[in-house]
């Protein structure tokens, strides 16, 4: 009997029915909404506008939000996002997930540090799949090195005048809104702000990225800043305090990606289980050989310890004792099992796993980008190291 994707899970005891009937009510709205059409989204380089209010109807958008903006907060904890997580990598199209998610990097920093009005004005929308917003954080000239950023912005009276660029930005030439990372200080970390930029404001321009390896139906561009005026009252948090709201904003962003890549992995793993199955080679399955069979043992151990590393993770985090480095290690964890899922899975398909519209070949391809997205494996590990002040 085949393997399934529920089968490849360890059990949860973390896990109760109202979760299970969230998994229920998402896969239902994935498989009819999302699955059928994501290969062919990936292909044309592009999500339909009408995705998101029926991504928002169905709970989707607002999971975790506060009510007063659209959401639903009311008994949503940590297990209801990995349940997100995990849903949205069954198809295995990153670029659709990434694009129609992107307000989970975008929003939370308006949500927890910015004004009532700015609040007022950006949540509803964004919740109600109505208008977008991204996270704007890396640059040309540096990706990780958040502390050295150089897009400027100069207090000048009651509006901050920006200057500079960002790039690989996520939902960037959808978006309306940009949470933005700008040095009003002075070098270092001590020096950076977030502001929210309309994208309407004059100044603003954006090209579209879409040369991309992977993720085609993800929206990415690169955004520009020419003597744009933001208004003092878009300032995100207090001024020079930035770094604090990035890096927040950066341990939810990993253990999302963390979670969806061990479940892109689960998927490599049924794909290779069902393909063994059906496959003869030498007048016996695949599945009968014994290097194969090492293999998936191999595949279900190493998805079986990030799956427990992500539960540690994820209770430290409903328990409010959560640690940066642990968090950082855990997506390095998990870069680290899905590159070695994607691998054996692509050998035990053979010539059929290279050829383009199976899971396997689109997260081979993807998974460079999960492993450097959100702060790259060198990095992730660096900041552990940090932790131990070596």
């Amino acid at each position: 009997m085949a393997l399934d994707f529920d089968g490849a899970r360890l059990p949860n005891p973390n896990i109760t029915a109202e979760h299970h009937a969230w998994r229920t009510q998402l896969r239902r709205f994935v498989d009819t909404e999302i699955a059928p059409f994501a290969d062919a989204w990936d292909e044309a380089g592009h999500i339909p506008d009408e995705l998101w209010p029926k991504a928002a109807a169905v709970g989707l958008l607002g999971l975790g939000y506060p009510e007063a903006f659209g959401g639903t907060s009311e008994g949503i904890d940590v297990w209801h996002q990995w349940i997100v997580a995990e849903e949205l990598s069954r198809f295995a199209v990153g670029g659709v997930n990434a694009s129609l998610m992107v307000h989970g990097i975008g929003l939370p920093p308006v949500i927890h540090w910015g004004s009532d009005a700015m609040k007022t004005a950006v949540a509803p929308a964004v919740l109600a799949g109505e208008k977008h917003i991204a996270l704007g954080i890396t640059e040309p000239g540096g990706g990780s090195d958040v502390a050295s950023l150089a897009t400027t912005a100069v207090r000048d009276g009651g509006d901050y005048i920006v200057n500079g660029s960002k790039t690989y930005i996520t939902g960037g030439m959808r978006a309306n809104w940009v949470s933005t990372a700008v040095r009003t200080g002075g070098s270092g970390a001590r020096g950076v702000s977030m502001l929210l930029i309309s994208t309407d404001a004059p100044g603003f321009s954006r090209t579209p990225l879409d040369r991309k390896m992977g993720w085609w139906a993800s929206d990415t561009a690169t955004l520009y800043f020419d003597n744009l005026r933001v208004p003092a009252e878009h300032l995100i948090g207090p001024e020079n305090q930035g770094f604090q709201v990035i890096m927040t904003n950066f341990n939810a962003e990993r253990m999302a990606m963390a979670a969806g890549m061990e479940a892109l992995g689960r998927v490599c793993l049924e794909e290779a289980v069902q393909w063994a199955q059906q496959r003869n080679t030498f007048g016996k399955r695949l599945a009968d050989h014994q290097v194969i069979r090492h293999k998936v043992a191999q595949m279900k151990q190493k998805l079986n310890a990030t799956q427990a590393y992500l539960r540690l993770c994820y209770e430290s985090i409903a328990g409010d004792c959560a640690s940066p480095g642990d968090i950082a290690l855990l997506k390095v964890q998990a870069s680290e099992t899905l590159e070695f899922c994607a691998r054996e899975a692509m050998q035990i398909l053979g010539g059929i796993g290279y050829m383009r519209g199976n899971r396997v070949e689109r997260i081979y391809r993807e998974v460079r980008v999960n492993a450097i997205g959100g702060g790259s494996e060198e990095i992730m590990r660096d900041l552990a190291a940090r932790q131990y002040d070596l």
